[in-house]
């Protein structure tokens, strides 16, 4: 007789029929969630009414003008200075500004009203946010942006200009460009609302600049001074007795 095989029970039978699922991939972590945006539009107040005279920190006169390469016509005032404000009877405005971007991405300039209103203006510059802060480091930094002056461009504002020239301390770096502020723009200013004037990092957006990103900011008040149609300059302000660095930028159409 043959041998017969031995028969499993049910229970020890079951190892048969069980399966044993593969491992599902885990899910891939979500992205940081965004700032509810609580930001003011601009109020966009009556020229006529009376303004505060704000005074601009001494260093910013020491800066003020230089002699540049013909390629980079920054205005010059009369006198070869910045106008007396208590003397002339005129004042700028003081507005807010931020220096932001990644690293190794471009900065972007914003400005706005206070902190917290939404930008009036975003200017993608040229040049890379750690180039940047090793100019700003050196103590002195100038830029200007120019655009053509033409006859059909008689009716538009400077400011709404879509495209300028980029000159860093008298050297050209390419071009800055207008644009509308974006979901990323509106996070780092909603982030940035309790601040008036300071620097730091921000968590970075992983999913654009990699898990390690961070974004640099430089946030200051700075004077906007209107020289004419075809000119407007923003002064940094700085704490008096601070030794910061002294930045200018001026937009200009040549």
């Amino acid at each position: 007789m043959g041998e017969q095989k031995p028969r499993l029970s049910g229970a020890s039978s079951s190892t048969d029929s069980i399966s044993i699922p593969s491992p599902s991939p885990s899910p891939s972590p979500s992205p940081a969630p965004r700032q509810h945006v609580t930001l003011l539009e601009p109020s966009h107040q009556n020229k006529k009414k009376s303004k505060k005279v704000f005074r601009v920190f001494r260093s910013v006169f020491r800066s003020f003008p230089i002699i540049t390469p013909a390629a980079c016509k920054i205005p010059v005032l009369p006198g070869g200075s910045l106008p007396d404000q208590h003397r002339s009877g005129s004042s700028g405005s003081r507005v807010t500004g931020t220096l932001f971007g990644y690293r190794k991405g471009r900065v972007s300039l914003s400005i706005q009203e206070s902190p917290r209103c939404l930008p009036s203006l975003v200017v993608e510059l040229a040049m890379q946010t750690m180039v940047l802060q090793k100019e700003l480091s050196g103590g002195m930094v100038r830029i200007a942006l120019e655009t053509e002056k033409r006859a059909d461009k008689e009716k538009i504002k400077i400011m709404d200009e879509p495209l300028w020239t980029m000159f860093c301390n008298g050297k050209k770096t390419g071009y800055g460009v207008k644009r509308d502020a974006t979901e990323e723009d509106l996070n780092v200013m909603e982030l940035l609302r309790p601040v008036s004037m300071g620097a730091g990092v921000l968590p970075g957006n992983s999913e654009v600049e990699g898990p390690d990103s961070e974004m640099a900011y430089m946030r200051a008040y700075f004077e906007r001074v209107v020289g004419s149609k075809d000119s407007e300059t923003f002064y940094m302000l700085s704490p008096e007795g601070n030794n910061g660095p002294e930045l200018s930028i001026f937009f200009v159409r040549v």
